[in-house]
């Protein structure tokens, strides 16, 4: 057997709250030796850039500092709650004072670390959207893009914390909002971008500042259309008042107007991650695996998208946060990987063995290098070589290494930085045919509506068609196609299941449906502030 050989050493004490997952330590005697074959060696790669520069350039670049793909931040906080993955504690990695604990267990409280960060994160790129709107010279398209930005920060912030301060220019104090204020607010402002005074099956949209040009690092009326879509089928958790025909009829005018497609058979990338020497190892991805590719920028079922690239726009870091320290020889990464973040359990197995999400979502198994060769992993006290298993033996305090399949939805390239490539998408085609089968499921309250749209994405992952479609059964397919994308924590609340057990999880409060405000940020405001209640 070839191996690749990894000595390292391993955080082993918590100095500070941030000393393991800051990242920044060095591992005194990191050594990495290969003994077979010579060094891999990559060409051109084109990630696509860092997107369009114009006078809303530092507004949308924002979009990839408010924490939407790295860790410590909104994904992280909106992800981790969920039932789709967890930080565990691995000894005195990962403990970080217990605050991935909280997160995972429900138990947070308004000093916790990330949701602070999450909050100063949204703060920050309104700050940046207002500062675009004062310095002035835009157009009426641009007005209505940088106000639509702006309007997507406030959704995340009235789907995180709910009771918010809205500020539209800078140096402004007004009163902390209602969540119904709040969502008044979003939603008057995506409708002013369109030119409506609403959502309707009449609606002409030809009067709206927004263009139809497909841009995905821009916000067109298709984007504004399936925020507002999203939106509205939150409405009834954010307001007590649903809007499930105003989410049907969004969705389904970006469906059928606007031009996009799902990426299916003959829609496909080179795989910039293949191993020559490992022959499971596809030359190109195609289909649902090639929208998050890292070289997904000209998908044809992106709507819109956050730019990311590894030199000129940073901020994903998806492969550092998962990955296992010796991965790192799989995709000759250029930095070491963190060992965080794992699928858990009953998530992985709720994919079918045949679903080509389950292969692109996922990386588990033994792990093989470059050449072919097994990985080592000297740490490991019983089974040397690295093996990533859907199980996982605890959440603390000494989860295994290898415990819990890894995130690899937006895969990896050859060579890669600890900056990724691959674009995120923010609205995309294949959530809103969910989002219409699940608005017109409960607008009639009859879910077996949703079967049409629910198998269209069924067969984009090579699965047969559903018979009967249940509540139950629509929330697990969701759960499948929208890994990742921080819908999951959403779609729990939405369904009445956030506040049930899961593994290492007691049922939690209500109150809970709402994170709390953080204290920092309560005691910054001169009492013009208050704490969501139960916290």
């Amino acid at each position: 057997m070839k191996y690749t050989y990894k000595l390292f050493t391993i955080c082993f004490a918590l100095l500070t709250i941030s000393a393991c997952t800051n990242l920044d330590e060095i591992l005194v005697g990191d050594t990495t030796s290969q003994f077979n074959g010579e060094e891999p060696s990559f060409g051109n790669f084109d990630g696509g850039g860092a997107g369009p520069s114009d006078l809303l350039n530092s507004a949308f670049n924002a979009l990839r500092s408010s924490g939407s793909a790295n860790h410590g931040g909104y994904w992280s906080v909106q992800s981790v709650s969920s039932d789709e993955m967890a930080i565990t504690q691995k000894g005195g990695d990962w403990y970080d004072g217990g605050i991935w604990l909280d997160m995972h267990r429900h138990t947070f409280t308004s000093t916790n670390d990330p949701l602070n960060g999450a909050w100063g994160q949204q703060y920050d790129a309104i700050g940046a959207c207002n500062t675009t709107i004062a310095n002035g010279g835009l157009d009426a398209n641009q007005m209505a893009q940088v106000k639509a930005l702006r309007a997507f920060f406030y959704y995340r912030l009235l789907d995180m914390y709910g009771r918010v301060k809205i500020l539209t220019e800078a140096g402004g104090n007004p009163a902390q909002s209602t969540r119904v204020q709040l969502f008044n607010f979003v939603e008057s402002e995506l409708l002013a971008s369109l030119g409506v005074a609403n959502v309707s099956l009449v609606m002409d949209l030809t009067t709206s500042p927004l263009g139809t040009a497909n841009d995905p690092y821009r916000i067109n009326q298709f984007a504004a259309l399936g925020l507002l879509s999203k939106l509205y089928l939150n409405a009834e958790v954010y307001t007590g008042n649903a809007m499930n025909e105003e989410a049907e009829i969004a969705a389904g005018y970006v469906i059928d107007n606007g031009g996009y497609t799902l990426c299916d058979t003959g829609c496909s990338e080179p795989n910039e991650g293949r191993r020559p020497a490992v022959s499971s190892d596809p030359e190109n991805l195609e289909g649902y695996a090639a929208v998050f590719a890292p070289n997904n920028q000209n998908n044809p079922e992106i709507i819109w998208s956050i730019a990311y690239d590894n030199v000129e726009g940073g901020g994903m870091n998806f492969a550092q946060m998962s990955l296992h320290y010796a991965s790192q020889f799989t995709w000759n990464l250029a930095d070491q990987p963190w060992n965080g973040y794992s699928a858990l359990e009953e998530f992985y197995n709720s994919y079918d063995a045949a679903d080509k999400r389950k292969t692109a979502n996922f990386i588990i198994g033994k792990q093989l290098d470059y050449a072919g060769s097994a990985i080592v992993d000297y740490a490991e006290s019983s089974e040397l070589e690295l093996e990533y298993t859907a199980s996982i033996n605890e959440l603390e305090p000494n989860a295994s290494r290898e415990g819990g399949a890894r995130l690899g939805k937006f895969s990896s390239r050859q060579g890669q930085r600890s900056e990724m490539d691959n674009d995120f998408p923010i609205i995309r085609l294949g959530d809103l045919y969910l989002v219409r089968a699940e608005a017109r499921a409960r607008a009639t309250g009859d879910w077996s509506l949703a079967a049409t749209d629910v198998n269209t994405i069924r067969a984009r992952a090579g699965l047969s068609a559903m018979g009967s479609v249940t509540a139950d059964s629509f929330l697990a397919e969701r759960g499948r196609e929208m890994f990742m994308e921080v819908t999951r924590r959403q779609d729990l609340i939405r369904f009445g299941k956030w506040t049930n057990s899961w593994w290492e999880k007691s049922t939690s409060g209500a109150h809970t449906t709402v994170f709390p405000i953080p204290q920092a940020q309560i005691d910054g405001s001169g009492g013009t502030l208050t704490q969501n209640p139960g916290y």
